[in-house]
C-alpha cells in the first residue's frame, strides 16, 4: 500500500480542476435557484387559472340561475355554446348527476328551518270583503229520497270560499257643478259651485286613475308606455304617454315636502341604514345612449325609507345628507360611507349579510373535481351561528335589551373562533389573496371592528337586509321600464319610492293613503307634513 494515501493532509489539485469544480457547483446553483422559481411561478400561475376559473364559474352560475350550482365546469362550458338556453333545460342538466356534498348541510338546515315555523294552514281571506253566494244545487236524483220516494228538504251548505273577481271597469265621470241664479235679482249674477279638489285639476284623470297608474308602475313595475297600450287595447283610449307622465311626475313633485320631513325625522334618530343603486337616465349629453344617475336609500326598521336622487355616486352625497349626524350608520363595504361622514361622534357598522355572501359565493365556484375546502364552510358555519342567535331572540320576542343580553353570553365566543380561523386561513399561503375566497376573507378581516360593533350598540342588527330590501322595486323597475327620462325626473321619482316603499314597509294601504294625502296636498302649510308622513299615518290608524 502507498504510505501517502494515509497522510492526514487534504489532497490539492491543480489550479484548473479547481477552477472547474467551482465553475459547476455556481451553475448547479444557478440552476436549483431558476428552479424554485419556475415552481413558485408555476404555483402562482395555477393559482391565478383557478381564479379565473372561480370567476368564470360564479359569472355562469349568475347566468343560468340557482338550479346550476348543481352543473361541473364541463356542464356549465356546454350550456354556453347553446345560442339559448331555458330554465327547463337547466333543470334537466341538473338532474343528470348526484348535487354536491355541500348541498346536503344546506337541505338538512333548510329542512331544520322549516320545521321551526309552523304551516300556516289554508288562508282566510279578509272579512271586509264582499260576499257573494253561489248556490249549487244537488242533481235530481239527489232530491228524493231512495227509501220512501219522498222529496228531500235543503238542511244547510257545505261552505268553501275562493278568492273572485270582476273585470276591470272603467267609466267616464262627469263633474257637473251647479250654476245658481235669482230670477228676481239680476244683478247678483251666477254662482257656480266650487272646484272639486284633484291631485291634478286640469288632468283628463281622476285621483283614482292617477294612483293606479302610480301604483302600477312603482309597486308592480308596469311601465307607463304598457298602460298606455293597455288602455288603448281595452278601451280604445288614444292618450299620449307625456300625458300620463305629467300626472305621475305631479304627484311625486307633491310628496317631495313630506319626504323631507321624513328625513328630518330619521336624522334625528341614532341609526341609520343606507345602500344606493344605479339606474339609467336619458341625458341631451349621451343621445343614443343612457347616462347613469343613482338611488341612495336611507332608513331604519320601524321608520320609513327616504330615497335621493343623484347623478354620481361620489361620497359627497351621502356626507352632504349625514353632516349633522352623529348616530350609527350601517352600510355594506362601499368606501364613499369609510370616512368624514357625520359628526365626530357618528358610528360606522358594516354588515355580516355582505361578508357571508361573499364566503358563500367562493364556495359556489367549487365543483366535484375539487372538493369545497372544509374550512369555507366552517366559515359560514360560524356567521350562521351569529344570525341564529338574533333569530332566537326574535322567535322569543326578546326587546333590544334582551337581544343585546343574549348576544353578549353567546356571541363572543363565536366572534373569536371566527377571527382566529380567517386569520389562519390567511396566513397559509393556499389561498391567492385575489381569489374569490381571499377577497372574500380579506374582506371580513378589513371591516373586523366595524363587523363587529353590534357588540357594544344593541340596536345594530346584523344585516343592512331592512335597506336592501328597499331596493327591490328600483332592481326589478330597471328591467321594465328600463331608465328615467331626464334628469330633472330624478328627484320626484325618488320621492315616489320614499313613499311607496314606506307605506310597504309600515303595512299601510298605498292607495288609501295617497287617496287621503294628495288632494289639497299643495295648499297644506309646512307645519303640517309631520302628521301626513307614513309613520304617522300608521300610528294614527293603530289607535
Amino acid at each position: 500500500m502507498n504510505p501517502a494515501s494515509k497522510s492526514p493532509l487534504p489532497v490539492v489539485l491543480d489550479p484548473v480542476g479547481a477552477a472547474i469544480i467551482a465553475q459547476l457547483k455556481q451553475t448547479i446553483s444557478e440552476l436549483d435557484q431558476q428552479i424554485a422559481r419556475n415552481q413558485q411561478a408555476l404555483v402562482t400561475s395555477e393559482l391565478k387559472i383557478q381564479k379565473l376559473k372561480e370567476e368564470l364559474r360564479l359569472e355562469r352560475i349568475k347566468k343560468y340561475g340557482k338550479q346550476s350550482e348543481k352543473l361541473s365546469d364541463l356542464q356549465l362550458q356546454l350550456l354556453d355554446l347553446e345560442p339559448g338556453v331555458s330554465s327547463d333545460e337547466v333543470r334537466g342538466e341538473s338532474e343528470r348527476g348526484p348535487l354536491p356534498e355541500s348541498n346536503e348541510s344546506n337541505k338538512a338546515t333548510d329542512k331544520q328551518r322549516r320545521s321551526r315555523q309552523n304551516h300556516p294552514g289554508r288562508n282566510e281571506l279578509p272579512a271586509h270583503l264582499e260576499r257573494v253566494d253561489k248556490i249549487i244545487p244537488c242533481p235530481p236524483e239527489q232530491c228524493t229520497c231512495g227509501k220512501c220516494g219522498g222529496d228531500t228538504k235543503v238542511i244547510g251548505y257545505e261552505v268553501s270560499e275562493v278568492l273572485d273577481m270582476k273585470p276591470l271597469e272603467f267609466f267616464v265621470s262627469r263633474i257637473m257643478r251647479e250654476k245658481r241664479a235669482c230670477g228676481l235679482c239680476i244683478e247678483q249674477g251666477v254662482a257656480t259651485a266650487p272646484t272639486p279638489i284633484r291631485i291634478a285639476p286640469k288632468s283628463i284623470f281622476s285621483d283614482e286613475v292617477i294612483i293606479d297608474f302610480l301604483v302600477s308602475k312603482y309597486c308592480d313595475a308596469s311601465p307607463l308606455y304598457r298602460q298606455r297600450a293597455i288602455l288603448l287595447r281595452d278601451l280604445g283610449i288614444d292618450v299620449a304617454l307625456s300625458t300620463i307622465n305629467d300626472a305621475v311626475l305631479r304627484v311625486g313633485e307633491l310628496l317631495i315636502p313630506i319626504v323631507d320631513v321624513m328625513a328630518r325625522s330619521l336624522l334625528a334618530g341614532k341609526y341609520i341604514q343606507a345602500d344606493e343603486t344605479y339606474v339609467g337616465v336619458q341625458t341631451p349629453d349621451k343621445k343614443g345612449r343612457n347616462d347613469t344617475g343613482y338611488f341612495w336609500q336611507y332608513s331604519a326598521p320601524g321608520k320609513g325609507v327616504v330615497f335621493d336622487f343623484e347623478m354620481t355616486r361620489s361620497k359627497e352625497v351621502p356626507k352632504a345628507f349625514f353632516k349633522d349626524y352623529g348616530g350609527i350608520l350601517h352600510t355594506d363595504g362601499y368606501a364613499a360611507y369609510e370616512k368624514d361622514i357625520g359628526t365626530k361622534d357618528s358610528v360606522h357598522a358594516c354588515c355580516w349579510s355582505h361578508a357571508r355572501r361573499k364566503v358563500i359565493d367562493s364556495i359556489k365556484v367549487q365543483t366535484k373535481a375539487k372538493a369545497t375546502d372544509h374550512k369555507l364552510e366552517s366559515v359560514v358555519v360560524l356567521m350562521d351561528g351569529l344570525f341564529a342567535i338574533d333569530r332566537e331572540a326574535r322567535e322569543q320576542k326578546l326587546s333590544l335589551d334582551g337581544r343585546h343580553a343574549l348576544r353578549q353570553e353567546r356571541a363572543p365566543v363565536v366572534l373569536a373562533e371566527l377571527h382566529a380561523l380567517l386569520l389562519a386561513m390567511q396566513a397559509s399561503g393556499a389561498i391567492l389573496p385575489k381569489s374569490i375566497a381571499g377577497k372574500a376573507i380579506s374582506y371580513t378581516l378589513t371591516r373586523w371592528e366595524k363587523l363587529t360593533r353590534f357588540i357594544e350598540h344593541p340596536v345594530i342588527e346584523l344585516s343592512t337586509n331592512w335597506a336592501e330590501n328597499s331596493m327591490r322595486p328600483i332592481s326589478i323597475g330597471r328591467r321594465n321600464w328600463l331608465h328615467l327620462g331626464s334628469k330633472e325626473a330624478g328627484p320626484k321619482i325618488a320621492a315616489i319610492f320614499s313613499i311607496v316603499e314606506s307605506c310597504r314597509k309600515l303595512n299601510v294601504p298605498i292607495r288609501e293613503y295617497l287617496a287621503d294625502v294628495l288632494p289639497g296636498l299643495a295648499d297644506r302649510s309646512i307645519q303640517s307634513l309631520d302628521e301626513l308622513t307614513p309613520t304617522a299615518y300608521a300610528a294614527k290608524a293603530a289607535k
